[in-house]
């Protein structure tokens, strides 16, 4: 647990994708989809975690061909 807290408190988005690998997509669809789906959680960080996560993609840390259909279907659901 304290390892886990330290990779986030320095944000290693890479070790975390190394080491949950599809945990990472499964919990930006859940927030995505429990913001826009349901209305009383609009207090998750969807708009910044949006931008948070095209700037992994951009850095080559996620899989934007993968991220963009994922979360497209969340906020549709």
């Amino acid at each position: 647990m304290l390892e886990i807290l330290q990779h986030l408190f320095a944000l290693d988005i890479k070790w975390f994708v190394q080491e949950f690998g599809t945990a990472v997509y499964i919990v930006l669809f859940l927030v995505i989809f429990v913001e826009t789906g349901l209305v009383a959680f609009p207090f998750l960080p969807g708009d910044s975690l949006l931008f948070t996560a095209g700037l992994f993609c951009k850095s080559g840390q996620l899989d934007l061909m993968l991220l963009l259909p994922l979360l497209f279907i969340a906020a549709i659901l």
